[in-house]
């Protein structure tokens, strides 16, 4: 632990060094920080102020929503304002902090998307069952089992980054501070945490996606035997659900499945499930669903 106190600050080379460039990427961006806050927050009051509340979908929903605002919080409000100063550090504590949260509220995310593909797998596949499955119980359950799985898979993360060694340099080729930018800088062989950090990051989001894309295959030939308004209504809320799954995971896959280097598109991909993804979810649970859009439309016009 010693060793670490010889650096106390790290210096972030952000996005670009163009100041024509930053000052867009701040308008951008604040407009997107923005529309996610706004987005989000009219998903999550429009849904616990409605009877939607009650049904599981919904439910998890408004759970993706909280974090979408936690997760893109702890990167994307430093982003911005640094884009506008040209030393853009952080303390050592603050981003220690910002690895944790960044993957023990993105690893909560991707639960709760499994989540909620488990829940359309019992809706359409087991119709009968379904709320008996799904009972609130058992949805406070898998919640709770969605954040204890955030921090099983974060804290083993942050323990083998904060006992790594910088003694300098200290400037991070990145906007935020994650592992594989920080084992670069480390003063020590990384190897061994290289591919524990593989292991637990990339294999899992791997894992998951493998397991989200074959319950979305089984749901979809299940599909075969309903009705045609049936088939309508299931395919709009699961499709929305497998957008948001790709443009997750995709770039997480990118990121993480592989040995522990920098690539120049790292920093391009990571906008992708730091802001992007977290920004258009709103739109995609609400353009293409009626229940959605008439929940927010009771509610807003009544207040």
């Amino acid at each position: 632990m010693e060793s670490q106190r010889n650096v106390s600050e790290f210096i972030l080379l952000g996005l670009s060094h163009d100041q024509n460039m930053q000052i867009f990427c701040f308008v951008l961006f604040l407009f997107c920080y923005a529309a996610l806050l706004v987005g989000n927050l009219l998903i999550l009051v429009s849904i616990r102020c409605s009877p939607l509340f009650h049904q599981p979908m919904y439910y998890f929903l408004s759970h993706l929503s909280t974090l979408d605002i936690c997760y893109t919080s702890s990167v994307t409000p430093k982003l911005i304002a640094d884009l506008l100063v040209e030393r853009k550090a952080i303390s050592y504590g603050n981003c220690m902090l910002q690895v944790f949260a960044m993957h023990f509220f993105g690893m909560i995310e991707v639960l709760i998307l499994t989540v909620m593909a488990f829940d359309r797998y019992a809706a359409i596949c087991k119709p009968l069952h379904y709320l008996l499955i799904m009972n609130r119980t058992r949805c406070n359950l898998l919640v709770l089992a969605a954040w204890a799985g955030g921090a099983v898979h974060s804290f083993p993360q942050f323990c083998m980054v904060i006992r790594l060694p910088f003694c300098g340099p200290n400037e991070i080729d990145h906007y935020f501070c994650d592992i594989f930018p920080l084992l670069k800088v480390a003063c020590t062989d990384t190897y061994i945490t290289g591919v524990l950090m593989v292991v637990n990051s990339g294999m899992v989001t791997l894992v998951t996606f493998v397991v989200l894309f074959f319950s979305y295959v089984i749901i979809l030939f299940t599909l075969r035997n309903h009705s045609a308004e049936g088939r309508r209504k299931a395919l709009s809320t699961c499709g929305s659900h497998i957008t948001v799954i790709v443009l997750f995971f995709g770039p997480s896959i990118f990121a993480y499945l592989r040995p522990p280097t920098n690539f120049p598109e790292d920093k391009i991909f990571a906008l992708f499930y730091t802001i992007i993804a977290p920004m258009f979810n709103p739109l995609i649970y609400t353009l293409r669903n009626s229940e959605m859009k008439n929940a927010m439309r009771k509610f807003w016009c009544q207040t």
